[in-house]
């Protein structure tokens, strides 16, 4: 991430709204004023509760984060993440001066427009999804946001999604651009295939929203706030999904002892997540972790004790990342508080690199595993199965949520774009239900 000017200091310490002026706190559709509101509760407060009582929300307790949700009690969903991500993220924010519930809203929903089955639903509805624009789950979270999420309506009484204020739209846009400025995309999915669907924050069919939120924004350009939830992102489920493993049986820390075993965890962080690193730096990364005081000395067997140890753990290397991240980013810029598009983060490389090796730890034993791949090619064809079938009778097939989006749809690639919406919303459990049905009792 590049770095800024350093911004100056003010003499006197700045209110909320002179740091986040009128532009920032406007919502797309203006609102009345409550009539019952408490004096103290801000734009961004209201916010972060729409999310927080957001259908969207509560469903992503039985969606994927690596493992099923159902396969265990203790491994991570996609809701218990987001507030993991949340608490890191606010974390962060409060050392750097940007708005804490602006960070934690984004954090809550930066997994919204994830479909069934995590990242692998992801690749098959953005390929089901062809003809109308392709299927991102960052886009797919401004759509819920914007429109699909039921919670307000404009004067033609259109749905307008949570009509959330601009500074947090902008904070939720990962990707800020669509899918034709996409760059390439690098890496592999966990079947070992290349990866081919491109990293975009918005469907064309959202650009009116997307042009509102990004008004006066440099094209590409992310606010700190965005960048905060992505860092929180990347070491919330780093740490987390090597704790998932160890707990679950298929990662010991102490594997890394070996060369060879580092060597291919290596070459899984370059093949998914860093092309550039060389062997020298992963070394480094693994000796910089393998110093911590809380690294264990011996093989998780599911006490207490060893629970906590690994607790313990995942707090340390956090609080690491986390401190390198707000020092350097200091560093750069002083002490003002850093909002909106007057700062960047800066990330040190070798924090890059340990965040790396961690993600590389979780994909190479888990994500790599066989049962995992035979569970991952049947969810495939499950959700490729699905579709078809909703696309060849939505009327009768949808839910009645998604009948006006139906009825105002002009042309085969807006009603198909209608099915991507119900399926995406979809749990892992309800997808398996609706394919019972509706694919079950046509076969």
């Amino acid at each position: 991430m590049t770095s800024m000017p350093p911004t100056q200091l003010s003499p006197t310490p700045l209110s909320w709204d002179q740091l986040y002026d009128a532009a920032a706190r406007e919502r797309w559709v203006a609102e009345p004023a409550k009539r019952v509101e408490a004096p103290e509760r801000t734009p961004f407060e209201r916010d972060r509760a729409r999310v927080v009582h957001s259908a969207s929300l509560r469903r992503l307790a039985a969606k994927t984060q690596v493992v099923g949700p159902q396969s265990d009690d203790f491994v991570r969903n996609r809701l218990t993440h987001s507030l993991e991500v949340a608490q890191v993220g606010r974390d962060v924010a409060h050392v750097l001066g940007c708005h804490p519930d602006v960070v934690e809203t984004a954090a809550l929903a930066h997994d919204l427009g994830h479909p069934p089955f995590g990242h692998n639903g992801e690749r098959v509805l953005d390929e089901l999804a062809a003809d109308c624009g392709g299927f991102e789950g960052n886009a797919q979270t401004l759509r819920l946001l914007t429109r699909l999420e039921a919670k307000s309506v404009d004067a033609a009484g259109r749905s307008i999604g949570l009509n959330l204020t601009r500074a947090t739209l902008d904070a939720c846009t990962k990707y800020p651009w669509r899918r034709s400025e996409a760059p390439d995309p690098v890496g592999y999915h966990s079947d070992g295939s290349a990866r081919r669907g491109t990293k975009f924050g918005v469907y064309d069919d959202d650009l009116g929203v997307f042009a509102w939120l990004r008004q006066g924004v440099p094209a590409r350009r992310r606010c700190v706030e965005a960048q905060v939830m992505d860092f929180a992102d990347d070491v919330a489920y780093c740490v987390h999904d090597v704790e998932d493993g160890v707990v679950a049986g298929r990662i010991d820390l102490g594997w890394l002892e070996s060369a060879e075993a580092r060597a291919e965890v290596a070459q899984t962080v370059r093949d998914w997540y860093l092309p550039d690193v060389d062997a020298d730096e992963v070394e480094e990364a693994y000796a910089a972790l393998r110093s911590i005081g809380s690294w264990p000395e011996h093989p998780y067997d599911g006490s207490r004790p060893a629970l906590a140890a690994l607790k313990n753990l995942t707090s340390d290397v956090i609080g690491r990342f986390c401190g390198s991240v707000q020092a350097a980013t200091r560093a750069a810029y002083g002490s003002a508080p850093l909002v909106r598009h007057h700062a960047d983060l800066v990330v040190p490389r070798s924090t890059l690199v340990e965040v790396g090796l961690l993600k590389g730890v979780a994909a190479h034993y888990v994500m790599r595993a066989d049962d995992r791949l035979r569970l991952m090619e049947r969810e495939r064809e499950l959700l490729s199965e699905l579709v078809t079938a909703l696309a060849a009778a939505p009327e009768k097939l949808l839910a009645p949520a998604f009948a006006d989006d139906l009825a105002a749809a002009g042309d085969d690639a807006a009603r198909l774009r209608v099915v991507i919406d119900q399926v995406a919303s979809l749990t892992d459990a309800s997808a398996v239900d609706w394919h019972a049905q509706v694919v079950g009792s046509s076969s």
